[in-house]
């Protein structure tokens, strides 16, 4: 890789840096995504954890042996370093694989355990910057996640495929009646029971946690039980401990009815998705509302980079 491109990526570093840095202070926001393949020759997603940045590279054939690789991530690492003026320490860097519904294929890194508690939007969630491809805490949702809790109050919730929880600690914070956590994965799911008594709801009343296949728990919920529901399935899952494979496209109609079956005349059903394919069946989806809330949600370190949609429905 030569200077002058090594030049071009600092440059670019440095610009986006001062754009979105204070965009980010402006707003009170301390973590956020910094860059996402801006420069097809320094192919990194960059994210802002606070004190820590995370930087995953993407998989490509890039032609460099293993030795020339390993000095062009170090000169790209340095670069890091000057522009973010941060200590290599605080620099925790994977390789990205892409792969069918990334947010539902959970690949485990390393076992360091490099967890930091960083706050959003006056709430406070456990991040793990060395040991999943993913961290914990999905930026491009930070909207989202302000509107749900904004309608909470009252309400009883139900968050699918909840991952690590952050959607539960909102609708908590917004003043729930009750919070149900649903995730197939025991570890995300204890990750999101942290996270919501690290934010001081701890009442196994009101907050209960279901390890259990999105599937069978929709077939098995009775009618009219919640006011809102969150959806956000990986594209793609054919987990060894689901009975089904799930695939977004194909069976996102059946999601949404089994949701809607669920909610309560008037209740709302936000659902998502980052595959970039998708095309939502919108005739046959039998719904008093339906709103497209993608650019609405879409956050100001994802303007023009999104890379996920997301609608507003109701029973």
């Amino acid at each position: 890789m030569d200077e002058a491109k090594f030049r071009m990526f600092r440059n670019r570093l440095m610009k986006v840096y001062r754009h979105l840095g204070r965009q980010a202070n402006r707003l009170n926001v301390s973590c956020y995504r910094l860059y996402d393949h801006d420069l097809p020759e320094f192919p990194f997603c960059i994210d802002v954890y606070e004190n820590n940045i995370h930087v995953s590279e993407y998989k490509r054939r890039h032609g460099m042996s293993d030795i020339e690789h390993d000095g062009w991530i170090q000169g790209c690492l340095l670069l890091l370093c000057e522009v973010l003026e941060i200590k290599a320490e605080n620099i925790y860097l994977k390789l990205r694989r892409r792969k069918a519904g990334h947010r539902g294929q959970y690949q485990k890194f390393e076992n360091r355990k490099s967890e930091f508690i960083v706050q959003e939007n006056g709430l406070i969630f456990i991040v793990n910057l060395s040991d999943y491809l993913d961290t914990g805490l999905f930026f491009d949702h930070r909207i989202t996640r302000e509107m749900v809790r904004s309608e909470s109050a009252g309400k009883k919730l139900l968050n699918l495929f909840a991952y690590t929880g952050s959607f539960s600690v909102y609708a908590a914070e917004g003043g729930a009646l009750e919070v149900t956590t649903v995730d197939l994965s025991k570890t995300y799911l204890s990750w999101a029971e942290k996270n919501m008594r690290l934010n001081g709801f701890s009442d196994a009343s009101k907050y209960k946690y279901v390890q259990a296949d999105v599937i069978q728990v929709l077939k098995t919920t009775p009618d009219s039980g919640f006011d809102l529901i969150i959806l956000d399935p990986p594209t793609f899952s054919n987990s060894k401990r689901m009975t089904d494979t799930l695939d977004v496209q194909r069976d996102h109609v059946q999601l949404i009815h089994a949701c809607l079956r669920i909610l309560k005349p008037g209740g709302v059903l936000y659902f998502s998705t980052n595959y970039q394919k998708f095309i939502l069946e919108k005739e046959k989806i039998k719904c008093s509302s339906l709103q497209d809330i993608t650019r609405q949600t879409t956050p100001f370190d994802f303007a023009g980079r999104l890379q996920r949609f997301c609608w507003r429905m109701e029973k």
